[in-house]
């Protein structure tokens, strides 16, 4: 995932960035599968914080899970809430997962040059770099989709 994101095979590159509670994340438009609007889950077999259920997606049951929560271990649902829908990469049972933003993506431009920036990073995420005048993470989405399977919902 890294490796599209610094333009290894592509000179440039239409990445988004996602809006969450207390950062943004950036994921090349390829990764995404939909936005949609936001949608209470239904309950699922999960005790974790970060799982919020289920949403019922092109009659597909997907997970959605805040991304925030599994950083902090706690959900936010603002007014502006969205879903965005993401393609697995892991090889796991999951084709998609959801995960919950804060607000409408933006697409940005990205060349091979990306500014990355020393900043702690979370569990989930891979890199830190700076678009503009914002600091975007880069999340891990295999370890995502691994912890949602080690979870049992895949």
């Amino acid at each position: 995932m890294l490796d599209h994101l610094s333009g290894a095979t592509r000179s440039s590159l239409t990445g988004l960035l996602l809006p969450l509670a207390d950062r943004c994340l950036l994921l090349p438009n390829v990764a995404v599968a939909e936005l949609i609007g936001y949608q209470a889950a239904t309950a699922g077999p999960s005790e974790h914080a970060w799982c919020l259920g289920w949403i019922s997606w092109r009659n597909q049951q997907v997970p959605l899970i805040s991304f925030e929560a599994t950083c902090t271990g706690q959900a936010v649902i603002g007014e502006r809430a969205r879903i965005v829908v993401l393609n697995a990469l892991g090889g796991s049972p999951l084709r998609f997962i959801a995960l919950l933003l804060q607000g409408i993506p933006r697409s940005c431009k990205l060349d091979s040059q990306l500014n990355y920036v020393d900043v702690p990073l979370q569990p989930l995420e891979r890199a830190a770099v700076q678009v503009g005048e914002q600091v975007a993470r880069v999340p891990d989405l295999v370890a995502l989709e691994q912890l949602l399977v080690e979870a049992g919902l895949a």
